[in-house]
Formats: C-alpha cells, structure tokens, sequence
C-alpha cells in the first residue's frame, strides 16, 4: 500500500490527503452539530423530519460533504497538474526545466496560502451570505464559528499534507545553497500553524459552552411557563376562548419579545401575538405528550414555547407561550470572556514563537558568520539557555566550532606544506631548466676561449717574425675582439636566465608591487619555458597586439608564475604529442589587459570543469597536487585585481583569459 501511494502524482496524492482530511473532519461534526445548533430533541433521521424537510439530516449533510469533496476531486488534479507534470521529471535543473524556479516558489508558499485560504476564506463568505439573507445574528454567529473550527481541523490536516508533498518535490530538487519564494520567519511561521488550532480550541469550548447554556435557559423557560400555565388553568374554567386569551395575558412574560398564542386542535392558529412556523405547530402536535407540551421552532432556531391543552365548551385548544432562548446578555457576558482568552493565548503563543526564533537566531547567525571566515567568532561560544532540543543545538554548534577551528588549523598547517611542496616542485622543474639553458652558453664560451687561446699562441709566435705585416696584427686582434663579442652574448643571456630564475626562486615570499612592461613579461616568460617547450617539441606561438612598452603595476615573477604554470598544463595536455601549437596573445580590451593563453588538445574533462578554480583538482594523478590553477586564481585576484576565467570545448581545445587592470 505504502509503495502504491508513492508512485502516486503528486497532484493526486495532494487532492485525495485534502478530501481524506475533509471526509474525516466531517464525520467528527456529523454528531456535534445538531448538539452545537441544539436540534429540537426526536426531529433529525425520522419521519418527522422527511416531513417537514423533505430530507434527513444525514441524507442532507453527506450530500453536502460529498458536493464538496467531488469538487475538490475535480478541481484538485488540475489546479495543480503543473506539480505533477515537476514530479515525474528526472534530475532536476533550472536549465532543462522550463518554469522551474516558478514551481519552487510554489513548492515555498502553497502550504501556507492553503492553510489561510482554507481558514478563512469558507466561513468569511458564509458570514457574508447570512447577513445579506438576513438570517438572525445568533444563527449567523453559531454557523460562522462551527465553520471555523471545522476549517481549522481541515487547514491544519491540508497543510500537513501539502508540506510532507511538496517537501518531497523540494528534496528531489535539490535545492542546496539559497532559499525561494516567500520568506516567513520561524516565528510567524509558528504562529501562522498554530493559530488555527489555538481558534479552533477557544471556538469550540465557547460553542459547548453557549450551548449548554441556551438549553439551561430554554429548560428553564419552559418550566417557569409551564408552571404559570398550569397554575392559571389548573383550577379554573374558562367559559370562552377570550376569557382564556385575557387569562394567558395576566402571565407575566420573561421577555418583551416572549408571546402568547392559541391555536385549534387541528393546528390552525386562533390566536398569536407573532407568527408561528409550520414547524412550531406541528412539533407541539406531534411531541406534545412525549414532551410534556415542549414545542420548538425551525432547526438551529432559538425560538421554543410550553403549552398546555385546554377543553373550552368541549373543544381543545392549546394555549401556549412562545419565548426565545436566545438573548443579547448571554452573547455580550460569553463572547468577550473567550475572545479575552482567545488574545491571552494568542499573547502567549506569540511569546513563545518569539523566544524560539530568538534562540534559533543566534545560532543561525554565527554559523553564518563562521561561514563568512569571521574569525572573530571561531573562539565565541554560545551560552546552554534551556535544557531542551534548543540546548542541544547550541552544545552541538559550540563541539562543531571546536572542531571547525581545529580544521582550520589543520587546514592551515597543510596548505603550508602543499604550497612549500608545489615551490620545491617547480624550482626543481626550473633547475631543470637552467641545466638546459645554461649548457649552450657554457659550451660556446669554452669553445670561444679555445679559440682567443689559439690566436694567443699565434700572436706570440709572429712576435720579432719579419714576414709578419701590421694587417697581419690587426687580423688577429679583430678576431679575439670577434670571441670577446659572443662570450660577451652568452654572458648576458646566462645574466638573465640567472635573474629569471631568483626571481621565481622568491616569488612566494617577496610580492613587490613595481611595474613592468609587457615586453619584460614575454621576455621572462619565454626564457623560462624554452626548455620544457623545446623538450616536448611543443611551439609557443606569441602574438602582441599592444604596446609592448605598456606598464603593468605588480610582481613580474607572481604573473609569469601564473603564465608558466597554464603553458605547462597545454604541454602536458597534448599528452606526448608533438609539433603542436600553444598560442599566447596580449592584447587591450576596455582599459585591462587581456593574456590569452590556448592550446587545441581536445578540452578539459566534465569534472574539472565544475570545480576548476573552486578547489584544487588535478587531472595528473598521484604526479599532481591541484594546486596550480588554484593558486594561480588567487594570485590574480589577491596581487593584481584582476580576474581568469576559461572557455572549453570537448574535443577541440582550452582558453584560458587573464584580465589585468592598466
């Protein structure tokens, strides 16, 4: 059963938990109600009823009750077909769900405008109705009031229902990080859910009450009247009908709104000071000896009269008082005792919901600001208030800061070791490099030497040799001045690797904020990845399309860290493959320097994708740490206000953009 209700659509489970909770609300007030509206005694399921009703009182309420709840099986599933269209669908995302973050707002707020709608909206129009059927005020009172308790019942179980629904909808969603819809804090939260049981708890106790009270009353009428009948008639023969009318007037009525009436055997009416219904008349001749001459009027009417039966001149009469157990006094010393009681309770719920809040509020909110990396807060432990779910929050909030700021220092402690890890890794891969770098220069100087060495030897033996001309000299002089010339080259080449290379030696720990121009960049950038390019047969193909003199404000050695790392990752991209292209452009765009470094060797895995720049992930395996792109973020954002971001395509290629404020 429970595996046949799950597959159910959300819009069908939805209508049939609103009409279960409708049906068995109804059944709880099919025995209250003629109690609460104090049914005439022996007048409801009988004939008596068929007769001057047509119908009875079963036959009229479930009549009433099925009405209802057939409409709501037909209205239900196409009201909220669009939840059962949500509900079928698989993995849910506001990108391939048309209208989705429309139906979470609904999923946030239907339970709530159904609980109101459903608690107020019924007894409001019934209220409306009767008073401009102008039906009589107690009736209009009691009628409203027993709706709104059945409407809180039905609100209550409805919103129950609809919650546990649409939290199921919200939970394949998968909603993680925001919130939708109307936002209602805890404590009008909690006032919103109790308040109907809160009115339907006073509403009730004031209907039972009132009740019991107009049937005192209305007994007690009855027994005073009786009383006065018997009293005046017992003993005393009227010898005509107006001797007894005059008689029934020396009785001294309760109320000025209580009559005297005489009506025929048959049940027509000789004589009345108002009017009287169908139903009076009748319940008096078909009661009048099962209750002792109590007669009542219509159905929920405050209205009863006590009546004797009389022979004048040998014809029956009944002569009676009519009188009404409904009075102003009764209402005006009941109602504002419970409405009192209504706003005390209503005062203290509020309270209560207040402190709640407060309570939930203060944790929430530092949470919130661990979140935010406050570490104002890491070392602020809340206070145990209550001994209660509350302070269990608190103690599990105060053992989780605890073992928040031990993360963080482990966190700490193994970012250092991390990042000292990435630097030996690439001083290691640039000492690599100046091997490389360093070993052309060095042969070529000795090659250089070897030969200003010979055209030494040759200098000094032509010393004192006639046959040697002053061009002869000048010869061997111009080509040691040529050596000197290239050993002076290679000099200055090994000068500039040298400082390339101390310059990345102490970028972790030296963050200057000196300018230098795009030209010094390139420059380092291509000293230092000649080597790992050359070795992977890989070409770096430069474009510059801007002033290779414009200034950029910030570390050189922090940026061609950045460069450098992101050229590698393309090298190691092409997996082995050779005479492949990385293209590096410099160029302007809206006052900031655009580097766009991109290599063509089939995109980055779906993974990486989603968590590139947001952690460290590598794709290198036990040979990578994750952390260079991650840093290289940071770096950008942290040293030169700028940003990164990348494009790329599944089986073409990888772009990444620096963009560097000029």
């Amino acid at each position: 059963m429970k595996n046949f209700i799950s597959k159910l659509p959300a819009n069908i489970k939805l209508t049939l938990s609103c009409s279960l909770g409708l049906i068995l609300v109804a059944i709880i007030y099919y025995p209250l109600i003629p109690i609460l509206l104090n049914y005439p005694p022996d007048s409801i399921n009988n004939s008596f009823q068929i007769e001057v009703n047509f119908f009875s009182y079963t036959t009229q309420y479930f009549v009433i009750v099925a009405i209802v709840v057939f409409i709501c099986l037909l209205l239900f599933p196409i009201l909220f077909r669009r939840i059962n269209k949500l509900d079928k669908l698989k993995n849910l995302n506001m990108e391939n769900t048309p209208n989705l973050l429309k139906t979470i707002k609904t999923c946030f707020n239907y339970p709530f405008v159904v609980l109101l709608t459903t608690l107020l909206f019924p007894p409001l129009m019934i209220f409306f109705l009767l008073i401009f059927l102008k039906q009589e005020f107690s009736l209009t009172i009691k009628l409203t009031f027993i709706l709104f308790t059945m409407t809180s019942l039905i609100a209550l179980f409805s919103y129950s229902i609809s919650k546990w629904i649409f939290e199921g909808i919200l939970k394949k969603i998968g909603i993680k990080d925001s919130t939708y819809g109307l936002r209602i804090n805890i404590k009008n939260k909690l006032l919103i859910q109790l308040m109907p049981l809160l009115v339907f708890t006073v509403l009730f106790s004031f209907l039972i009450l009132y009740s019991q009270i107009t049937s005192n009353k209305g007994d007690s009428l009855f027994d005073y009247y009786k009383q006065a009948l018997e009293s005046e008639f017992g003993n005393y023969h009227c010898s005509s009908v107006e001797e007894a009318k005059n008689l029934l007037n020396s009785i001294e009525l309760k109320s000025s709104s209580d009559s005297i009436f005489i009506l025929n055997s048959d049940g027509s009416t000789y004589y009345s000071d108002s009017p009287l219904s169908d139903f009076f008349i009748k319940y008096a001749l078909e009661y009048e000896y099962s209750h002792h001459g109590h007669t009542y009027d219509y159905y929920a009417n405050p209205t009863q009269g006590s009546f004797i039966r009389y022979n004048i001149n040998g014809t029956d009469y009944l002569l009676g008082i009519k009188y009404s157990v409904f009075s102003n006094d009764v209402l005006s010393s009941v109602l504002p005792l419970f409405l009192v009681l209504l706003i005390i309770n209503a005062i203290f719920v509020y309270y209560t919901a207040r402190t709640l809040k407060n309570d939930i509020k203060v944790i929430s909110n530092n949470l919130s600001n661990i979140s935010k990396n406050s570490n104002t807060y890491i070392n602020h432990k809340l206070s145990v208030l209550s001994n209660d779910e509350i302070g269990d929050l608190t103690i599990a909030f105060n053992k989780i800061q605890d073992l928040t700021k031990k993360n963080i220092e482990q966190i700490h402690s193994s970012q250092e070791t991390i990042v000292e890890k990435e630097r030996l890794a690439s001083l290691g891969q640039m000492i690599g490099g100046i091997a490389h770098n360093l070993k052309t220069p060095i042969m070529s100087i000795s090659g250089a030497t070897e030969g200003i060495s010979d055209l030494i030897k040759e200098y000094e033996n032509s010393v004192g040799d006639p046959e040697v001309t002053i061009e002869d000299h000048h010869a061997i002089a111009g080509d040691m001045a040529e050596w000197i010339d290239k050993i002076r080259v290679h000099l200055e080449y090994m000068s500039d690797v040298i400082t390339a290379i101390k310059g990345q030696a102490v970028a972790f720990s030296e963050q200057t904020s000196e300018g230098f121009t795009v030209e010094e960049l390139v420059k380092n950038i291509d000293i230092l990845m000649r080597h790992e390019l050359s070795s992977a047969l890989i070409n770096l193909d430069k474009q510059i399309d801007i002033d290779s003199d414009t200034k950029i404000k910030g570390n050189i050695n922090s940026l061609v860290q950045v460069i450098n790392n992101i050229i590698s990752n393309g090298i190691q991209a092409y997996n082995g493959k050779e005479n492949e292209t990385i293209q590096l452009s410099f160029y302007k765009e809206n006052e900031s320097l655009i580097i766009k470094i991109e290599d063509r060797a089939g995109g980055l895995p779906e993974i990486v994708k989603q968590k590139l720049f947001k952690e460290m992930i590598t794709t290198k395996g036990k040979n990578g740490t994750g952390l260079g792109l991650f840093m290289s973020y940071s770096n950008i954002k942290a040293h030169f206000n700028g940003k990164m971001r990348f494009e790329t395509e599944t089986g073409k290629g990888t772009a990444f953009y620096i963009e560097i404020p000029l």
